[in-house]
């Protein structure tokens, strides 16, 4: 669960759907090994609007970070099919040699995807990129070893479904794409979850 700041706009002016799904943002359950709260939503993007950051830490080490935003035009948008729009972000270390694999980016796309139809999040139009970076030093700082990340920028929008609009499920499916894309093993089926505790500890200041 993910300890709440202040929206754009006033709470208590928000149309009621979009409060709710503010709610199941917050409600979501991710893996402890992500520490996820939430951030200043972006302003101009659409009338209302709620997001989460996140990291994610292994043995004290970073190892992934992203970002998950919520919009909400009441007037509907003809871009996105619908009036809400999921848009994230992820960034993870990678092996170096992984860079010159040039099904990197496929997979990584696939990600989203299958974590997406994993949690039972219903969307339409998607779309996005993955690309690869590798970075290595020279000169004085030669002996430094090289590194790689792989980066998801994505967006979809979330389909109202016969149990409504769900939004806790995409924040879980973006979720699992952090941890896959920082290569975490998938937790075992039939295993539950456990809230990281610095979320928990977050949410329990509301």
């Amino acid at each position: 669960m993910v300890a709440p700041q202040e929206s754009n706009r006033d709470a208590g002016a928000a149309p009621a759907e979009f409060r709710e799904a503010v709610l199941g943002m917050r409600s979501a359950t991710l893996r402890p090994e992500i520490f996820c709260e939430e951030m200043p939503a972006p302003q101009r993007i659409a009338p209302y609007a709620a997001a989460l950051s996140a990291d994610v830490t292994v043995d004290g080490l970073e190892i992934g970070t992203g970002r998950i935003i919520l919009l909400h035009d009441p007037a509907g948008n003809d871009a996105w099919d619908g009036d809400f729009r999921c848009v994230a972000y992820c960034r993870s270390e990678i092996e170096l040699d992984l860079v010159t694999d040039p099904m990197l980016t496929h997979v990584g796309w696939t990600w989203l995807m299958d974590a997406l139809e994993s949690h039972g999040a219903e969307f339409t139009a998607a779309s996005g990129t993955v690309t690869k970076v590798a970075t290595e030093s020279f000169g004085t700082m030669g002996e430094e070893e090289g590194t790689a990340q792989v980066e998801v920028r994505a967006s979809w929008t979330p389909v109202l479904g016969a149990e409504g609009l769900q939004i806790t499920r995409h924040v879980e499916a973006w979720g699992e794409l952090l941890c896959t894309a920082s290569g975490l093993e998938p937790v075992p089926a039939g295993v539950a979850v456990l809230p990281s505790r610095r979320g928990q500890r977050g949410a329990a200041g509301r």
